[in-house]
């Protein structure tokens, strides 16, 4: 109806029409921006910005409280335990007795990972791990006695080298690499637009992506995926779903969708945790592209609800899944133009040293 509409509109009066509608638009948003009711009010009735994150948040939720019954490859829940479980084993001075009001849950579903034998066996072994540290050096109350019990009838306490449990920060690998030279690698990254048409390497995606995952994470949840489309034609079918590619989306070689999950996360005040996650993934992603003489362009994505409804047919995106950005990769054309981007410096980015 609403197309009908636009379309029975002469193509004369669209610029006024749109220029009344934003002038209204800007009268009612300092109108309903001055009260939280007001702004509810605004986002409920005037605008519908809001709805495709107010479903995504909703459904991730509801994913969230399926999946732990119905365990996966991996676990939000045990991720997130495991996690706490760790913080508590390096706490120095450390308890005596930590992590009573949760121990239990967790043991619980390690259990039933193990009983529907669909989780990764590294995230398995992991938990398996930490749990018989922590049973090892834990005091004693009913839940713990219990929690132990259930554990033992799980797995048997793991034992031996290699085991996936806190480590001292002495034994982290020792690295030469001097500011300069780190320095000199962010210098190099920079957003390239331009390409020549050479295929990209699946290997050193991979590699770029396995550098990602060693990115930090809120409680080690990691709610993020690489959609990767390594194939010209595709990558530009893609790029194109996003603003601000017209021009260069032709030449793209490959393109990567990194989206979010809010299926980790059962409280919506977690929401934006699968952009701050995904975002420190996809920087060290497009350093180690860098290191092995891949050029990256972190492409802005817009909440828009026609690209969101494009880019989720295209990816077959869940509910919950929303696209965070798009990465452009490649081999950079030597004669391609790379904007100057003038930085902000010290006297601007740092206040209250």
């Amino acid at each position: 109806m609403k197309k009908v509409i636009i379309a029975l509109i002469p193509k004369s009066l669209v610029p006024f029409l749109k220029h009344i509608k934003l002038k209204l638009d800007e009268r009612l948003m300092m109108f309903f921006a001055k009260t939280g009711l007001g702004a509810w009010f605004y986002y409920a009735f005037v605008s519908r910005q809001f709805d495709r994150e107010h479903k995504a948040v909703l459904a991730g939720r509801a994913q969230y409280k399926d999946s732990l019954t119905k365990i996966g490859v991996s676990s939000a829940l045990l991720r997130r335990n495991i996690h706490r479980l760790e913080k508590g084993l390096i706490m120095q001075p450390r308890r005596a007795i930590f992590a009573e009001d949760y121990i239990l849950e967790t043991v619980e579903n390690f259990c039933s990972s193990t009983q529907q034998g669909q989780l990764c066996k590294n995230e398995w072994k992991w938990a398996a791990d930490v749990l018989t540290e922590y049973f090892s050096i834990i005091g004693s109350s009913s839940i713990i006695l219990k929690a132990l019990d259930l554990f033992k009838a799980a797995a048997p306490l793991s034992s031996g080298a290699n085991k996936s449990i806190p480590y001292p920060h002495s034994s982290l690998p020792k690295t030469d690499i001097s500011y300069e030279q780190l320095s000199n690698l962010m210098q190099r990254r920079r957003s390239v637009r331009w390409y020549q048409n050479l295929a990209v390497e699946d290997n050193k995606l991979r590699k770029a992506v396995e550098a990602a995952s060693l990115a930090p994470s809120a409680c080690n949840r990691q709610p993020y995926r690489f959609y990767i489309a390594n194939n010209s034609q595709k990558a530009t079918e893609i790029a194109k779903c996003a603003m601000g590619t017209a021009g260069f989306a032709e030449n793209l070689q490959c393109v990567v969708v990194v989206v979010g999950d809010l299926s980790a996360y059962p409280m919506e005040r977690d929401r934006h945790v699968v952009y701050i996650d995904a975002s420190l993934a996809s920087m060290q992603f497009m350093l180690a592209c860098e290191t092995m003489g891949l050029s990256t362009c972190p492409i802005n994505w817009p909440d828009i609800e026609s690209r969101e409804q494009m880019m989720e047919k295209k990816l077959q995106l869940k509910p919950y899944e929303r696209p965070i950005m798009l990465i452009a990769v490649g081999y950079g054309a030597a004669d391609g133009g790379v904007p100057f981007s003038q930085k902000k410096g010290n006297d601007i980015l740092i206040k209250g040293m």
